[in-house]
């Protein structure tokens, strides 16, 4: 039988716990539950900034399609406090490693664990075009695989910011038929021959110029003002944020990087495992298109490879008397 249980928020931090999840979101709260469950003491650091808190609904999760993200996160809380880990509102702003983990919060405490799952996520960086930030998740959106079947069928216009803006607007155009790039900071001349037979053989039009700004008209977006005065009707724009990734804790640890198009990410194993001893990494932390259903997914496979280690940890020492 459910229980409606309250979230247990800043507690007593004292003493050590066995885990502290860096991170409250999808990853963060996934692997909070499967430590919980482990029966292993566990705290939850949520700074309470979820990368997709712009979007109403989120989508392609199983069971959970059109649900709100905050609704979703708050079962989750929910969920977690029923084994009894502990949540803490707060951020950590700095961790060093003595033995344990000692993660410093902004508000003035110190956590200690014997692990660490960082899932501290990305933030998107937005074009700045006059707009785009207040409409960003409602009809300006970046993933059509989170908000396409929502939209479907509409007239969609992708801002491009780098040449990979050519394939965002391919990919669009699985979802209409009405689709015009707008190349914004891009050249022509950066197009390859490839790229224009291809966006020629979707139906993508392409239309040369800087976007200066959007037309909204009763709170929905309605088109693309260009910076020589022209305008297209759109209803539908698809941006492409640049990625930061939340890196400052496995920077500090002295976590192994790796380069990508997206930003640099940690280096680490199938299970999430850095290349730091005794911490891991799940959800947006670790790549750039973890989504909700990736994020907790991987939330529990790095907590699942935890609970391993601990065990194993601890009967060793116990061998070693």
């Amino acid at each position: 039988m459910t229980q409606n249980v309250t979230p247990t928020e800043n507690k007593d931090l004292t003493g050590t716990y066995d885990v502290v999840v860096v991170g409250g979101g999808a990853a963060g709260l996934s692997a909070a539950l499967v430590l919980g469950r482990a029966r292993l003491r566990a705290l939850v650091v949520d700074a309470g900034e979820p990368r997709n808190a712009p979007s109403d609904h989120m989508q392609g999760y199983l069971t959970r399609d059109g649900m709100a993200p905050a609704e979703f996160l708050a079962l989750g809380r929910e969920e977690i406090a029923r084994y009894g880990v502990e949540l803490v509102r707060d951020r950590a702003v700095d961790v060093s490693r003595d033995g344990d983990f000692a993660v410093r919060l902004a508000g003035g405490d110190t956590v200690r664990g014997r692990r660490l799952i960082v899932t501290t996520g990305l933030r998107d960086e937005l074009p700045a075009v006059p707009g785009v930030a207040e409409r960003f998740g409602r009809d300006v959106l970046h993933c059509p695989f989170c908000h396409g079947w929502e939209v479907r069928g509409e007239r969609f216009g992708v801002l491009a910011t780098t040449p990979l803006s050519v394939h965002q607007a391919l990919m669009v155009s699985g979802w209409s038929d009405d689709v015009t790039l707008f190349l914004h900071t891009v050249a022509e001349r950066e197009l390859s021959d490839d790229d224009l037979r291809r966006l020629a053989a979707a139906g993508v039009k392409v239309v040369p110029g800087e976007v200066a700004g959007l037309r909204v008209e009763d709170d929905r977006l309605t088109g693309v003002r260009l910076a020589d005065g022209t305008a297209h009707d759109r209803s539908v724009l698809f941006v492409a944020p640049k990625a930061v990734p939340q890196t400052g804790l496995m920077e500090r640890l002295g976590a192994e990087l790796q380069e990508t198009p997206f930003g640099a990410y940690p280096v680490v194993d199938p299970t999430g495992r850095t290349s730091v001893p005794g911490v891991w990494t799940a959800g947006n932390a670790m790549g750039f298109a973890e989504q909700v259903v990736h994020a907790a997914s991987g939330g529990y496979r790095a907590a699942a490879a935890v609970v391993g280690d601990l065990i194993m940890s601890d009967l060793d020492a116990a061998i070693a008397g």
